[in-house]
């Protein structure tokens, strides 16, 4: 591991001042279960490290069927994982961060870093887009919100500007009658990076017909992506097999994938499909 300069700000002020003025040299601590690992392994090469567990408020953890979801920089995935509220209203959020790493490394690791790592086949992005959700920027130009969906721009790239950190993220409240999961195929039963990623986030009116429905895709393009035209073909329609199968196959086809020693193109867009029925499936029963 190469030497480094190790900073703990207590103000954000101060952690933007620095990483404005280090750039790409700089790189934020949360929960470092990528970070160190990959220090470690001469991957990054940082000069400065912030260190933001000590920035006042971003440990915070609420969920409530009125406000929604909002957690901080520094919330651990383990937190989250033990929140019974939040399995209570987000369960497709609760699958996904279950299948992060470990129990050692939820317990260290933070949701928003997963999210800042921007990997394709991270996990915790697709229920949260799912689920709404939106991300709170803070920087040298003051703070923004942004859709989470809008907030990736490639692999490893998001829409962060030099100085800018993620403070927190929201989702609002789930209507009364929707539910949400999040299925994953991997080539191992346990900690392994995504071939293909599913969350579904589905409501229904009283009659038993889509009210609302997302769709989001990981692991099967540069960014986690929505399957548009495969919600557009539920809404206002019962989620039977029929319905199921042809929002199936929309899935399928909006999935951009790319062959590697995990799964090829051909299999991976195959799977979309399989995984979009069963979870598509699993939400509409749990809804019966």
């Amino acid at each position: 591991m190469n030497r480094f300069q190790f900073v703990q700000p207590h103000a954000l002020d101060e952690v933007a001042a620095l990483l404005t003025a280090h750039g790409s040299a700089a790189s934020v601590l949360a929960g470092g279960t990528d970070l160190l690992v990959e220090m470690r392994e001469h991957l990054r090469h940082p000069t400065l490290v912030v260190d933001i567990k000590r920035l006042p408020g971003l440990q915070r953890l609420t969920c409530d069927p009125v406000n929604g979801l909002a957690f901080g920089a520094t919330t651990t995935a383990r937190e989250i994982e033990c929140n019974a509220a939040v399995a209570r209203h987000y369960p497709g959020l609760i699958h996904a961060v279950r299948e992060l790493g470990s129990i050692q490394v939820r317990n260290r690791a933070t949701v928003i870093g997963n999210l800042c790592r921007a990997s394709p086949s991270a996990d915790t992005p697709p229920p949260l887009i799912a689920a709404g959700a939106r991300v709170h920027i803070a920087g040298p130009a003051g703070a923004r919100e942004v859709p989470l969906e809008d907030f990736f721009t490639g692999p490893g790239r998001t829409v962060l500007a030099p100085g800018e950190i993620v403070l927190a993220v929201r989702a609002p409240a789930p209507a009364a009658r929707s539910t949400s999961v999040y299925l994953k195929l991997g080539r191992r039963k346990a900690m392994e990076l995504a071939t293909v990623g599913v969350a579904v986030s589905l409501s229904l009116h009283a009659d038993g017909t889509c009210a609302a429905l997302a769709i989001v895709l990981g692991a099967v393009a540069p960014t986690p992506i929505r399957a548009r035209e495969a919600e557009a073909s539920l809404i206002g329609r019962r989620p039977d097999a029929a319905s199921i199968e042809a929002a199936a196959a929309l899935a399928m086809a909006a999935a951009r994938p790319i062959s590697n020693v995990r799964a090829s193109a051909a299999y991976r867009r195959d799977m979309t499909a399989v995984l979009t029925r069963r979870a598509l499936t699993q939400a509409t029963g749990n809804l019966a």
